[in-house]
């Protein structure tokens, strides 16, 4: 049974990371009837519901709402950010009894003109790690791009360094700065694409054993890295979850990673199972 759910909330994103797949979906924001028909559904196969796929998530006006509902069933919510909204955002974040964790992709600053300058973007991402874990909630700063644009790591090193001053106890994917406060390494991968060079069929992946993903149009996917919706499972608008994920594609997909022999196109072009899996 999956225990964590990927429930995109909206698709936009007010970045353009060379880093990041993107979308040529349509711009979607789930309505308030939507995500509570999406929610109670995961709520059976998931115990963690993360508010993105694709999409920035601090976006959606009806944030603080949709954290309220997933309170009320029983999610612990972990989100990744940009992190370039957290001062407008804080207090609904802080505020927010189901936020378990977040999750902030500093490494977007290098990719983008956020209009700040690197130190306020830090301060703000900074402040935020600190408050965060003040009030019970985990804080991630990921550096995802080893082997592609760098350059500012150091910089971003140095200053982190300076704000988080005690020692850092090193763990498997990075560090701990402080309680509740981690930084995350990881390598720059290819995402799936149809379109991108194959990269085989004997790995395996995690999708629709820990894991599934619902679009904000309502597409089920295996897993959170399927940003085009190319391997349909079927609508969780239409039709109940307990039904698509024991659809015959669904089934034949869940044992082709079980066995390392995969059988869609998309998994075959994905360079992030291949690396990890």
């Amino acid at each position: 049974m999956p225990n964590k759910a990927f429930f995109e909330i909206t698709n936009a994103c007010n970045l353009k990371c060379s880093f990041c797949h993107g979308t040529k979906r349509k711009i979607k924001y789930l309505s308030l009837e939507e995500f509570n028909r999406g929610a109670e559904q995961l709520r059976g196969f998931a115990d963690y519901l993360y508010f993105h796929l694709m999409g920035e998530p601090l976006l959606h006006p009806m944030l603080g709402t949709f954290f309220h509902i997933a309170h009320e069933l029983g999610f612990k919510v972990i989100l990744t950010t940009n992190g370039t909204l957290l001062d407008k955002k804080k207090d609904i974040l802080l505020s927010a009894r189901a936020l378990h964790k977040v999750s902030i992709s500093l490494h977007c600053y290098e990719a983008n003109n956020i209009g700040m300058s690197i130190d306020e973007y830090l301060k703000s991402c900074f402040d935020f790690c600190r408050e965060a874990a003040e009030a019970g909630i985990i804080a991630v700063m990921r550096l995802w791009n080893e082997g592609g644009e760098n350059s500012l790591n150091e910089k971003i090193l140095d200053a982190m360094h300076s704000y988080f001053p005690d020692e850092w106890k090193e763990i498997y994917s990075g560090y701990k700065l402080c309680d509740k406060v981690f930084l995350e390494w990881g390598q720059k991968f290819d995402w799936p694409d149809i379109e991108t060079e194959y990269a085989g069929d004997s790995h395996s992946c995690y999708g629709l054993r820990d894991q599934i993903g619902v679009l904000s149009d309502g597409t089920v996917v295996p897993c959170c890295l399927d940003a085009e919706g190319a391997i349909n499972l079927g609508n969780i608008f239409e039709t109940p979850l307990n039904e698509i994920l024991n659809s015959p594609r669904a089934k034949v997909l869940k044992e082709s990673f079980e066995k390392r022999k995969i059988t869609e196109e998309l998994c075959c072009r994905c360079g992030y199972a291949k690396m990890r899996y």
